[in-house]
């Protein structure tokens, strides 16, 4: 068996999850300055969670027919990616135009994710064994500012991007990408997140893979330090 000498972790439900949809919601209020009382906040929050509008958050009910095309490449550049949310998120009426753009900018800040419990310490101690790591994300946005305000950028070798490279997993080529960026061979290499389809598409090119939950951080404290039994 081949020594595993690089990680690359997925973002979101791996590494870090994103806030709930109601906080997620009270926030863009917020920075709009439009009013809603609590209880119309927890039904127009549950109808975006089913609606699918919150990135990170639970897949949609059900896929309008206008936008099941862009569902499925909505990682592939920035601008499909911001078209699918927002389209989404207009599902559900909102009193004021500007909550579907700031529900959007809401979630590329580092305020709205949290990191896992065990995601600094165990980065930290690969760091320290001379594993190389990275983070490789199906994604529209450049998540490199949040993983550098919770303190986790430090610890890492390479960023890989879906949008920035117009491949989404489970293609073998983005999984291509990451193993260059960290100098080594794919069968040298762990994939760690919580998408089996997408994540787990990395053994086609013949890394490892280790599936992870996607749940609430207060839930999954230890997830994932099975990593370090894996590797030297």
């Amino acid at each position: 068996m081949t020594t595993i000498k690089g990680v690359l972790f997925d973002f979101s439900g791996t590494l870090l999850r994103i806030e709930p949809a109601e906080s997620w919601l009270r926030a863009a209020l917020a920075a709009t300055g439009v009013a809603m009382d609590e209880t119309e906040l927890a039904r127009r929050a549950a109808e975006l969670e089913r609606a699918g509008a919150l990135p990170g958050g639970s897949s949609p009910v059900a896929l309008p027919d206008g936008l099941a095309g862009l569902w499925e490449v909505r990682d592939r550049d920035a601008a499909r990616h911001r078209a699918l949310y927002t389209g989404l998120a207009r599902q559900v009426p909102l009193p004021a135009e500007e909550l579907y753009d700031a529900l959007y900018e809401r979630h590329r800040t580092a305020a709205a994710w949290r990191p896992y419990p065990d995601a600094a310490e165990v980065l930290a101690e690969l760091r320290r064994r001379g594993v190389r790591t990275g983070v490789l994300s199906n994604i529209g946005w450049d998540l490199r500012p949040v993983l550098r305000a919770h303190g986790l950028a430090r610890y890492l070798d390479s960023c890989v991007l879906s949008f920035e490279h117009g491949l989404q997993k489970p293609d073998p080529r983005l999984f291509a990408v990451a193993c260059q960026e960290l100098g080594l061979d794919p069968s040298a290499v762990l994939m760690v997140g919580d998408d089996r389809t997408a994540d787990g598409g990395a053994t086609a090119l013949g890394c490892a893979y280790l599936p992870v939950d996607h749940l609430p951080v207060e839930r999954r404290p230890d997830g994932l330090r099975p990593v370090l039994d894996l590797v030297g």
